[in-house]
């Protein structure tokens, strides 16, 4: 249970992931060369590679982020929607709505479905959680 206003609510379980095993093994090794720059969501990106469910065939994942999916989700606390493209460090670019998977909101983003929600941490501390909308690879 966590604490909000005084008042107790279970913790939001986490919702199961799906990922390609090319990526996988490809985003395991970016939290690992991320890790003294970037610990905190290196490690996250590290946990939910961790607990995703590993698949070889691209057929498996009609509806789930990936990498260069465009994805459409909710911020759950502001109500906000947002469209962006996942994508690797090297092709972020806010301006273009190209976030990065070594960023709090893509790791938690990556390997979510359609309707799943997920509560994480952000770098100033504060939990936030994102529902996604919809999602075209």
């Amino acid at each position: 249970m966590s604490k909000t206003n005084g008042r107790s609510k279970p913790d939001i379980a986490l919702p199961p992931l799906t990922v390609i095993e090319d990526e996988a093994r490809r985003l395991n090794a970016l939290a690992s060369s991320s890790a003294t720059f970037f610990p905190r969501v290196a490690h996250f990106l590290a946990q939910e590679m961790e607990r995703a469910r590993v698949v070889v065939d691209h057929s498996e994942l009609r509806g789930v982020v990936r990498m260069g999916s465009q994805v459409r989700f909710c911020d759950d606390r502001t109500g906000e929607v947002r469209d962006v493209v996942l994508v690797y460090p090297h092709e972020a670019d806010i301006t273009l709505k190209r976030v990065s998977v070594l960023t709090p909101v893509g790791a938690a983003l990556i390997g979510l479905s359609v309707g799943q929600t997920i509560e994480f941490q952000t770098p100033g501390h504060d939990k936030r959680s994102l529902t996604v909308l919809g999602v075209s690879n």
